[in-house]
């Protein structure tokens, strides 16, 4: 019966939606963490793994880690890409928009109409680089606009002159030069010196390129920015190590730990064995432990190993 119920519900969200560019799945209930399915393609003569991350709203780093054994910029033809488009939900409300760093993946839960299912869509982003950290915490959307200007920062004006680059002048208009793209939504977070907007470099989404801002590519800022009302709560974490229920089995998904936090996560596998431990300990796993649960450890260290940023079952029942 479990079989039947995955199986139906794994049909019902994945073709809810395939029609839709941007990543949209009906939200499974409280008691699943998981939702998406892996899928996989086949590279062409002339494609590059980033020309095929864009075409399937997937970021660079994502792309890359899923298909270690591929070549970045000249995968062979014919040759298996995978495709991560399967994620836990960080730790956090599935509301508003929810941003985790390391997997360098935004989730909007946007508040349903009458009659409607909810939803969740999910979009690869670019971030701060590690002497521009994008801020953790709650903020709210203040501000969007279309066609925005841009006024640089005195701090990455006096950056780029350092770096032996042009000088910015005081404000970039509208157009194909605006780093900012087409479409911006201010956080109140840093005083409301944080975006979240396009970009004119779209293979830097999914990398951390940034100044502190959001980017997305293009076509997801346009999509986002029709649906996303002034007010929304937006929720950064810095979540490397996620953890989540598909009923009674237990997946765990990995990511590298952001730059500035390595000597935090120096003994990652350690950070694992501890994140695990504290997870089955709360009051939400307890209800899905079984007499014959059990970790499959060979399994995990080999996640641990590899961190794809793929959802891996690492539980087992013993017969």
């Amino acid at each position: 019966m479990v079989r039947i119920f995955l199986l139906f519900f794994t049909f019902f969200i994945y073709f809810a939606y395939t029609t839709a560019r941007a990543e949209t799945w009906v939200l499974p209930p409280e008691d699943i963490d998981i939702f998406g399915q892996i899928r996989t393609t086949q590279a062409g003569r002339t494609d590059t793994l980033l020309d095929i991350a864009r075409m399937y709203d997937i970021g660079q780093t994502e792309i890359v880690q899923a298909n270690p054994d591929v070549d970045r910029w000249m995968p062979e033809d014919g040759s298996t890409v995978v495709l991560p488009s399967r994620h836990i939900f960080p730790m956090a409300d599935r509301k508003g928009l929810v941003l985790n760093l390391p997997e360098m993946r935004l989730y909007y839960f946007p508040t349903p109409g009458k009659g409607e299912k909810p939803v969740v869509m999910t979009f690869p982003i670019g971030i701060g680089r590690m002497d521009w950290e994008t801020p953790l915490g709650i903020s709210r959307i203040t501000e969007k606009k279309k066609d925005p200007t841009w006024t640089p920062p005195e701090s990455i004006k006096k950056d780029r002159i350092a770096n032996g680059e042009p000088p910015l002048p005081n404000v970039v208009p509208p157009g194909p030069d605006n780093p900012l793209g087409r479409y911006a939504m201010r956080l109140s977070i840093g005083s409301g010196s944080y975006l979240i907007h396009g970009t004119v470099k779209p293979y830097g989404v999914g990398m951390r390129v940034s100044s502190g801002c959001i980017r997305l590519y293009p076509e997801d800022i346009e999509h986002l920015f029709g649906n996303v009302p002034v007010g929304t709560q937006v929720n950064i974490v810095n979540q490397p190590i996620k953890l989540g229920w598909l009923l009674n089995q237990l997946y765990i998904e990995l990511h590298p730990p952001l730059e500035e936090d390595e000597a935090k996560y120096s003994d990652y596998q350690q950070s694992v064995f501890d994140a695990v431990n504290e997870f089955l300990a709360n009051k939400k796993s307890q209800k899905n432990l079984s007499s014959n649960f059990e970790i499959d450890y060979e399994t995990l260290k080999q996640a641990i190993r590899e961190k794809k940023g793929i959802p891996v079952l690492i539980s087992r029942t013993q017969a």
